[in-house]
């Protein structure tokens, strides 16, 4: 009976045959995904300019961590479990909802709107795996969901009590919550006796894995074009800051060519050439949150620059109109390192020259300030392609997915 069950489990898992392409379902749920990340974006912006109460940037960072969470889970769970399947589909479909009451709420968390976000959080970090461990039946796998459910209802405590309580117990609760989170994440949601299930000792579908980390780096790049375009179609429209929506474009069209040279298109054939392909994945899902942060920052910059291109600059604006492109060269270089074991010169530079650019960009406009980064990421481009000809196409080599990954006692 017991084997019968688990063999009735077995089948939530994704064959060999499984197509590794996002289904449409997935790519739906990420609708939901676009419009918080427009919340994140908009708080942000309010952050910046002094119309948002509170400790400002640190709460949306919070915000926006608890947002990736969801996602980032989600996409595990798709890469690991056939997403063709009724409890899979509804597991899907129950994460989008959340997700969207977690974006509606999210302007206003830290205020009146904090219950209605920390309970869409807790019933889909909750619920989401106790589903997935009634689905399973009887099969060993059983455990790892039902450890997440198990940290997430730990963290949930501190997530009630800061919603519940006082506002001023509110940040240090929910940054205890989030740190409960993240550590189960990374320490693999130990047990006594058990052990630890961490994510790099999983066999996942590598190639759908990488096609979701891309599509969420495109959505990211969506979220900036929207910002560009919203900014620019405004009221105000001469030609200063029709100088900064073609640096803007620029900017998000050089850090989509950057990003996918080489590395980016190689990312899901290093996953499939990897030995244990879990440690690559998940030292891959780190870098694409720096990666994703870092383009949504570089976002807020343009909005600053398109509405003050010549105004006098205020010190905190470089956190993002040049902090941005910073944090996107020093992850790309990370991605890099993961795919080739290497790290190319020209992003090296690149974060130095703009690093040592800061001190006199605070006596400068804005426009000074988005001109230089165009300037430095275009460099980065022209060596990008200047390394390349001649020489044939190069190969993935990541010291990632040779290595023996250490995943706890837990059959993966």
């Amino acid at each position: 009976m017991d084997g019968a069950r688990a063999e009735r489990g077995a089948a939530l898992l994704r064959p060999a045959v499984s197509s590794p392409r996002a289904t449409f379902l997935e790519l739906f749920f990420d609708l939901a995904l676009v419009f918080a990340l427009t919340r994140v974006s908009q708080r942000l912006v309010d952050d910046v300019t002094g119309r948002q109460p509170g400790d400002g940037l640190l709460e949306t960072l919070l915000l926006f961590l608890a947002v990736w969470l969801v996602w980032n889970l989600t996409t595990w769970v798709t890469s690991r479990y056939e997403p063709e399947r009724t409890a899979i589909q509804a597991v899907v479909v129950g994460t989008m909802f959340g997700s969207l009451v977690m974006a509606v709420a999210l302007p206003r968390a830290f205020e009146e709107r904090a219950v209605p976000f920390v309970a869409a959080y807790l019933a889909v970090m909750i619920g989401r795996p106790l589903v997935i461990a009634a689905a399973l039946r009887g099969h060993p796998r059983r455990q790892v969901p039902l450890r997440l459910a198990g940290w997430a209802a730990v963290g949930g405590v501190p997530w009630l009590a800061g919603a519940l309580g006082p506002d001023e117990l509110r940040m240090p609760l929910w940054l205890l919550a989030l740190t409960i989170d993240y550590l189960g994440l990374t320490l693999g949601w130990p047990l006594p006796r058990l052990g630890a299930a961490r994510p790099s000792g999983w066999r996942i579908e590598g190639e759908h894995l990488a096609e979701r980390y891309q599509q969420m780096f495109l959505i990211a790049l969506g979220e900036t074009i929207l910002v560009i375009g919203m900014t620019y179609s405004g009221p105000d429209f001469d030609d200063d800051r029709a100088l900064a929506f073609a640096l803007a474009f620029i900017t998000t069209a050089l850090l989509w060519r950057i990003y996918f040279h080489r590395a980016g298109h190689l990312f899901a054939e290093a996953l499939r050439a990897a030995r244990e392909p879990g440690p690559l994945g998940t030292s891959a899902t780190q870098t694409h949150l720096f990666i994703v942060a870092a383009v949504l920052a570089t976002g807020i910059g343009y909005e600053l620059v398109i509405d003050h291109p010549f105004d006098p600059l205020e010190p905190v604006w470089l956190l993002f109109v040049v902090g941005g492109p910073v944090l996107f060269l020093i992850a790309r270089a990370r991605f890099e390192y993961e795919i080739f074991g290497r790290v190319s010169r020209p992003r090296v530079v690149a974060v130095v020259v703009l690093a040592l650019a800061v001190p006199p960009l605070t006596q400068a406009p804005p426009m000074a300030a988005l001109a230089l980064v165009v300037v430095v990421l275009s460099g980065v481009a022209v060596a990008d392609v200047l390394r390349g000809r001649g020489r044939p196409p190069e190969r993935p080599a990541s010291p990632l997915g040779r290595r023996t990954s250490r995943g706890g006692t837990f059959p993966a």
